[in-house]
């Protein structure tokens, strides 16, 4: 890692990076479960789930769906998946309380707090994702770590999703940074690296979720990888 004399500013990605997406959003569905009658055990509910909602976010990041359909669609195809009729109004209010209630867990990785502590004296820290502005803001702050970072950029205020390099150009312009001082950190291969990478930032793949090995940059697989990188 050559570049990281000339880094003077780090963007994280969250879900899936800093904030443990799975954990957190396996805990919001317990918590309706708990609520509500189901013919089927929120085990079993999230087996189906987890895949879908990965392939939409997908599409919305590939701005082939809108984030109104993002909401409710997940859940309707998880429904009929598992062969249980749902009307669009009761999709509707799952889809509220489940958006609602993920962004009250607080769940990090492990190290992360340690982590930040250790980054905020010597570098400028920043938010680039792909969520939604008011949960992030929520899970940020929820989780006790949003003092420890100076601006969120998301797709609410750039007008562009990652990969695209008009939200990567958008947070660059926005600290008015050179790439070249600039290392984004996320756990998706297309959009954090790629994206970060294609307009010329330096970048460091957090490979929470298990994507393929591959040469574009440095792989971590902990966040204590990741503090030891960064010492």
């Amino acid at each position: 890692m050559k570049f990281i004399n000339q880094v003077n500013t780090i963007f994280f990605d969250l879900d899936h990076t800093l904030w443990d997406f799975e954990k957190n959003s396996s805990l919001a569905f317990k918590n309706i479960f708990n609520n509500r009658s189901f013919p089927f055990s929120h085990s079993k509910f999230l087996t189906f789930y987890i895949p879908i909602n990965h392939k939409y976010w997908d599409y919305y990041s590939e701005n082939k769906i809108s984030a109104e359909q993002l909401r409710t669609i997940r859940l309707k195809e998880t429904f009929k998946a598992l062969k249980f009729n749902s009307t669009a109004k009761f999709i509707d209010e799952i889809s509220c309380e489940y958006m609602k209630t993920l962004p009250t867990q607080t769940f990090l990785f492990e190290g992360v707090i340690d982590l930040l502590k250790h980054l905020k004296p010597k570098y400028n820290l920043h938010i680039i994702t792909n969520g939604f502005e008011d949960v992030q803001y929520m899970k940020l702050k929820n989780s006790k770590i949003l003092t420890y970072f100076d601006k969120i950029i998301n797709p609410e205020n750039s007008l562009a999703k990652k990969p695209n390099s008009k939200i990567f150009n958008y947070a660059l312009s926005l600290v008015k940074e050179n790439p070249k001082n600039c290392l984004m950190i996320g756990d998706d291969f297309f959009a954090d690296v790629m994206g970060a990478l294609n307009v010329g930032m330096n970048a460091i793949h957090f490979n929470s979720t298990n994507e393929p090995k591959h040469e574009k940059c440095t792989i971590v697989n902990s966040i204590k990888e990741l503090h030891k990188l960064l010492n």
